[in-house]
């Protein structure tokens, strides 16, 4: 994609105040284009003068609407994250009715791709030994997982009719490793460092796509819990880091 389209591009960011969504934006010099929006703006207070900061609640529709208005790209990376989530009081109103309300609101508001934050725990219930390829089925191991799998579904749903892509990224490992500290081997082969996990939002955003896509987001590392394959032919994708190699202190 050339600049003057990526600079003509508006992206709205939910759960930007969070890890992942503070990486992404941090990491763009110029944010003229984004809209940062969070149920608490606390974590928005040094984005600059450039972005647009606006408080959201996922939960009301209208308010959806609103934060969709003259958006080209949604990045939804607002949800309850916790595996132990109850469901009744969380992950119902907020990763399901939330996202549906998103969605909803982009179609109606002529959003031309989605790009859904799912998560490693909609297909942890395979067993150990198996590598999760893209196009597997979901199979969570707790409620949250089967949130982010009615997620897929939903970016499935809503790409059926052509007028906008989506994506869902099941995101794995977010960690800082450094050489000598002890991980699981799951944690380990699930690793995705913070410059891969921007790297594969941006090119989430950029790649020429149609349709709806299953991704994966899990650095190089020497064995993966998430295959990678289609996610580097589709998108572009060129993970930097290799969680194993900076346990052993062989990259810096």
């Amino acid at each position: 994609m050339n600049k003057t389209a990526r600079q003509g591009r508006r992206i709205l960011l939910t759960g930007a105040a969070g890890r992942i969504g503070q990486a992404f934006w941090r990491a763009r010099p110029d944010r003229s284009g984004l809209r940062l929006a969070d149920l608490a703006l606390g974590g928005l207070a040094d984005a600059g003068a450039d972005a647009e900061v606006m408080a959201l609640d996922i939960r009301d529709a209208e308010a959806c609407l609103r934060a969709c208005a003259g958006i080209d790209t949604v990045v939804h990376l607002a949800a309850d994250p916790s595996p132990q989530a109850d469901f009744m009081s969380s992950l119902l109103p907020v990763n399901i009715v939330g996202s549906y309300n998103l969605f909803t609101a982009a179609r109606a508001q002529g959003c031309r791709r989605f790009i859904y934050a799912s998560s490693a725990q909609a297909v942890e219930g395979y067993a150990l030994d198996v590598q999760v390829q893209e196009q597997m089925a979901p199979r969570p191991k707790n409620l949250y997982g089967a949130s982010k799998a009615f997620g897929e579904a939903l970016a499935a749903l809503f790409a059926q009719d052509g007028a906008m892509v989506t994506v869902a990224l099941r995101i794995a490992n977010l960690a800082e490793f450094a050489p000598g500290q002890q991980h699981s081997a799951r944690d380990v082969a699930a690793f995705i460092s913070e410059r891969d996990m921007v790297q594969l939002l941006e090119r989430c955003i950029e790649a020429e796509l149609s349709g709806f896509h299953v991704v994966h987001g899990v650095s190089d590392n020497r064995y993966k819990r998430l295959a990678i394959d289609q996610t580097r032919r589709l998108l572009g994708y060129r993970p930097a880091d290799d969680g194993f190699a900076i346990l052993e202190g062989e990259t810096s």
